[in-house]
């Protein structure tokens, strides 16, 4: 089957494109600072003793992080407004849904970064005097982060690609633009190419500071 490859009349949709582009960087921003903040809390209330605080926090954590975001985006804007009775906008479900799914990836990394910090450098806080909120800042806390922060770039990139399943619900992210342009000239296949290759061009710098965020690390570990 032979088939004509023709790219020019993507420029008459060169503003739906960057229009976009501009909701997929915004979402993966906003709902990568709001994962860090949701991911920074619930962390903090995994690593308390008192199960009270701390297994309601797994429960949310383990939730999210083992179920599709795609049914957590469909059953957020379908199902909550039910259960919760309030009206919520696409871009709300779509917020709401990627700073928990988002964020729950990031308490464990969190977690996880602290928790590594040998049980010595703890001891040689309180030795020293320390309060616990110096002891974090100045001992633990610097040295979990070296830790923390390739995994939290490679989290930060799957937060960008997530936000492709926002044109589910009429979001128009970059994909949901495609759909429009596609259903308006029937030529999918350059539409989808381009768009594919607009997420390498975004994603394949932010891969490469994750790679190279991950040689540092090994190389201060040797």
């Amino acid at each position: 089957m032979h088939y004509e490859w023709d790219f020019g009349f993507l420029w008459t949709y060169g503003r739906l494109l960057w229009i976009g582009i501009a909701y997929t960087i915004g979402f993966t921003l906003i709902t990568m600072c709001a994962g860090l903040m949701i991911g920074g809390l619930m962390a903090t209330a995994r690593l308390k003793k008192a199960r009270l605080i701390a297994l309601p926090a797994t429960a949310i954590i383990e939730l999210f992080r083992c179920t599709p975001v795609l049914v957590q985006l469909i059953w957020c804007y379908y199902a909550l407004p039910v259960v919760m009775g309030v009206e919520l906008s696409p871009a709300m479900a779509a917020f709401i849904t990627l700073s928990l799914y988002g964020g729950s990836f990031y308490a464990e990394i969190i977690r996880g970064g602290i928790v590594s910090i040998d049980a010595g450098q703890w001891d040689a806080g309180r030795a020293l005097g320390m309060r616990p909120i110096q002891l974090m800042r100045l001992i633990i806390w610097p040295q979990a982060m070296r830790r923390m922060l390739p995994p939290l770039v490679n989290q930060s990139i799957m937060q960008l690609k997530n936000t492709s399943l926002l044109s589910v619900v009429a979001v128009p992210d970059l994909l949901y633009q495609g759909q429009l342009v596609t259903s308006a000239t029937y030529r999918p296949l350059e539409t989808y190419t381009t768009i594919g290759l607009i997420y390498f061009i975004l994603l394949f710098p932010l891969t490469r500071f994750a790679g190279e965020l991950e040689r540092r690390m090994e190389q201060k570990v040797r």
